[in-house]
């Protein structure tokens, strides 16, 4: 349950049995696990800084668990703290990134290319250029959030002219572009296209990777007026591809934010949210496992979720549990 939000198996583990076993020590909690009772006082330590063990009120210096409810709402809130902390990481990274790159101190691979766009037309004509010559895919960041009317239409331009050719498009941008309609009617024209959209609650500099051969970032993350790279060559571009999968796992579907629950299935995504196994939740809801399971597919499926864990996050993201 807890490795999908950041914590490892043995961590799940030691919380697990203090929920089951209050009166647990540590010196049992390493002879269960098998490991030493210096690895088990990490662990705790690692889970009250995650606020899924808190200190005891009877027993100076002794660790009890919070209930799973609580625990949720804690761990969620630890990871999106967590994950903001990493995104500005990336953001900084990816400016150094930049600068090395703008004032030549890295010099690249001679399969690798390094080209600076400086003005808006010229901006436009590679984006153009580029539209005409992707053959299979376009990853984009859109980190501005409501877009301008000329953007739009520029946007829908180019996008149009790559969807006449069967070339597959995936976007994700922030969470509030869908409290802007002029914006999230263009999200929806892709979706409607064929394309796939996704929002999160923060992203990187804006960046356009077309077949994970080329790619377009700003100069200066804040102000991408102020100029473009065009990187050519799988070196340079195999970070940024591995950063836009990882933030399109995390990041909710269009459209998700419609997802009605039904009352069986709101349970059961509680249920599995507290920790419960598919058999325990099933058990509790009085169905079999099997269905549980089938349930438990169709609304990970809906959520665009990789882990069962991961659909209890996006569902909490949506207001939904």
């Amino acid at each position: 349950m807890l490795a999908a939000l950041g914590p490892g198996s043995k961590h799940e583990t030691v919380y697990r049995m203090m929920l089951d076993s209050p009166a647990v020590g540590v010196g049992e909690l390493a002879s269960r696990l098998a490991i030493s009772t210096d690895e088990v006082r990490t662990c705790l330590d690692e889970l009250f800084e995650m606020h899924l063990v808190q200190e005891s009120f009877e027993v100076p210096g002794k660790f009890v668990a919070v209930e799973p409810a609580m625990g949720l709402q804690q761990l969620l809130a630890w990871q999106s703290d967590a994950l903001l902390k990493y995104q500005r990481y990336i953001t900084d990274s990816q400016t150094v990134l930049v600068r090395m790159l703008v004032n030549g101190t890295r010099r690249p691979a001679t399969d690798e290319r390094v080209e600076q766009l400086t003005g808006m037309d010229a901006i436009q004509r590679r984006l153009q250029r580029l539209a005409g010559d992707v053959t299979q895919e376009v990853l984009t960041f859109m980190p501005s959030g409501a877009q301008s009317p000329a953007a739009l239409s520029a946007a829908r331009r180019n996008d149009a002219h790559i969807l006449e050719r069967g070339v597959s498009i995936r976007t994700i941008g922030l969470t509030t572009v869908r409290e802007d309609s002029a914006t999230l009617e263009y999200c929806h024209w892709l979706a409607e296209q064929g394309s796939q959209f996704r929002t999160a609650m923060t992203l990187p500099t804006r960046m356009i990777i077309a077949d994970r051969r080329t790619a377009l970032i700003p100069t200066d993350p804040t102000d991408s007026r102020k100029g473009v790279l065009c990187l050519s060559g799988e070196g340079i571009l195999a970070p940024l591809v591995a950063l836009f999968e990882q933030t399109w796992a995390a990041a909710v579907p269009l459209g998700a934010e419609c997802i009605k629950l039904k009352d069986l299935e709101h349970e059961l995504l509680l249920l599995i949210a507290q920790g419960l196994t598919d058999e325990a939740a099933a058990s509790h809801l009085h169905v079999s496992p099997r269905t549980a399971r089938r349930m438990m597919a169709a609304i990970m499926e809906r959520l665009g979720a990789r882990s069962r864990f991961e659909a209890g996050l996006k569902a909490a993201q949506l207001g939904l549990i």
